[in-house]
């Protein structure tokens, strides 16, 4: 069932994972990372699935954006509070009524300002399945000037209507929120902004919903199509996010 697929393969939290540290940024703790070689003025923001932001492979991909060059932050969204399959009682659904996607859009808000104010002229922003969602938002008021959509849920065709920065949207092939047909119709909708708005969408074969970010480290196929994945999104912000 969807519920099930959404909740597959939870992350053990790690507040100590990852290279970089964690301080607070527009009101939020946020996992930061960055390195020498980071571009002084472009900032990548990830917002994660409902596992949240001490998930350490989520860390370990704002490690990987960081090492492409550019101020990685991974804010929590869920203020200490993601969702604990293994160990909450209140079912997804309960779990979301505290903290959904409208919730997360109003806290990203005061992120990117603080951003903005630290000369940050160029953000762009990732999201991962629940974060999808969010991304997209923040990409319809122009909050943010490039997005990638990985594997998204809730997204709407009418969300995607009114898409108008460079956007990349990789979806999977087994995936029960957001399904291949749907997939096809935001590749449709986006086409139709060429060459004003660019854009690519993918439908990747033989993965799953939540395949980028909730992989086995252990699991060479499944690493080799997180990795895929998460190159594509590095080119598509080294292509598209500049100052």
């Amino acid at each position: 069932m969807a519920g099930s697929q959404c909740c597959s393969n939870p992350p053990t939290l790690d507040p100590n994972s990852g290279l970089g540290f964690v301080e607070e940024l527009g009101g939020l703790k946020t996992y930061i990372s960055t390195s020498s070689s980071d571009h002084s003025k472009i900032a990548v923001l990830l917002i994660s699935d409902i596992f949240g932001y001490e998930a350490p492979n989520i860390r370990l991909i704002a490690d990987k954006v960081a090492a492409a060059g550019f101020y990685a932050v991974v804010p929590d969204f869920f203020y200490g509070d993601p969702y604990n399959i293994n160990g909450d009682n209140r079912p997804l659904l309960e779990w979301l009524k505290d903290h959904g996607t409208d919730k997360g859009v109003e806290d990203a808000k005061p992120v990117v300002e603080a951003l903005k104010s630290k000369g940050f002229s160029a953000i762009g922003g990732v999201g991962f399945c629940w974060g999808g969602k969010v991304v997209t938002e923040l990409a319809k008021s122009k909050s943010i000037e490039v997005a990638v959509l990985l594997h998204p849920s809730l997204v709407t065709l009418d969300d995607i209507k009114e898409v108008n920065i460079p956007i990349e949207i990789l979806g999977a092939e087994i995936d029960n929120f957001t399904p291949p047909a749907l997939i096809e119709q935001f590749k449709e909708i986006l086409a139709t902004k060429l060459p004003q708005v660019e854009s690519h969408v993918e439908i990747i074969p033989k993965v799953e919903h939540g395949w980028t970010v909730r992989y086995n480290l252990d699991d060479e196929a499944a690493s080799k199509s997180a990795n895929e994945a998460h190159s594509k999104m590095l080119d598509w912000f080294s292509n598209y996010l500049k100052y």
